[in-house]
């Protein structure tokens, strides 16, 4: 098992497919089911390492990506998802700042 690189509210571009998203979480090492690995992830990455799951930039879709695909993002625009305001609360310094839970 690997420190994983990224980190929740740090918005990446994803190297192989040219998207940038925002991250809501990390696993890791792979968690997803065989069957979604053999038809979804085709460059076969490393299932020992990080795995990040994204919310895509002008999308309503979130990927599950793995940290080799992925770099930290130059662009400085914000990120336009629907489900951006679940998760966080806002941007500071270009990183989206999580929403705290009270209990």
């Amino acid at each position: 098992m690997s420190d994983a690189k990224f980190f929740i509210g740090q918005v990446v571009q994803h190297q192989l497919l040219d998207y940038r998203g925002v991250i809501i979480d990390v696993d890791y090492k792979f968690l997803g089911n065989e069957e979604w690995y053999q038809e979804v992830a085709r460059s076969r990455p490393p299932k020992d390492q990080p795995w990040y799951h994204v919310l895509v930039n002008n999308s309503i879709h979130q990927t599950y990506v793995a940290e080799r695909n992925i770099g930290s993002s130059e662009e400085p625009k914000p990120i336009n998802h629907p489900l951006l305001k679940h998760y966080f609360k806002g941007i500071a310094d270009g990183v989206y700042q999580l929403k705290t839970q009270n209990n």
